[in-house]
């Protein structure tokens, strides 16, 4: 069992391998209000759930998006994972037609925000 520590050194590692300078923004967000929260992130999320072997940081991403999509009102958290999305090699087309498969299942309104999300991420590029 690891320690809290070595969680997030490890966590610290997936999370620049998958957001880049993205996370570092997160964390440089969080450090003035809420560190603890951005540890958490780190530890858990990154240092244990994304560490996972089961599916690959391109199938973690798809699924991230479409999860974001489907909550709705979590669009600052969707550029961050579109970055990501872009980071680890999946393409415009392809994060535009996930967002396009989520419509049957959320409706247009989240489909539509998870797109409008995306061209202002792109546009950034």
């Amino acid at each position: 069992m690891l320690n809290n520590m070595e969680l997030f050194e490890r966590g610290l590692a997936k999370l620049g391998e998958i957001d880049g300078a993205q996370g570092d923004a997160v964390m440089d967000a969080l450090a003035d209000i809420a560190p603890d929260l951005g540890r958490y992130i780190v530890s858990f999320g990154f240092g244990e759930i994304y560490r996972r072997p089961a599916l690959d940081k391109r199938e973690r991403e798809l699924l991230t998006l479409g999860l974001l999509a489907a909550q709705g009102g979590c669009e600052k958290q969707l550029k961050v994972h579109i970055h990501a999305a872009l980071n680890v090699g999946i393409s415009r087309e392809e994060i535009v037609e996930a967002f396009i498969h989520c419509v049957p299942y959320l409706g247009f309104p989240k489909a539509l925000n998870a797109v409008f999300a995306a061209k202002e991420v792109f546009a950034e590029a």
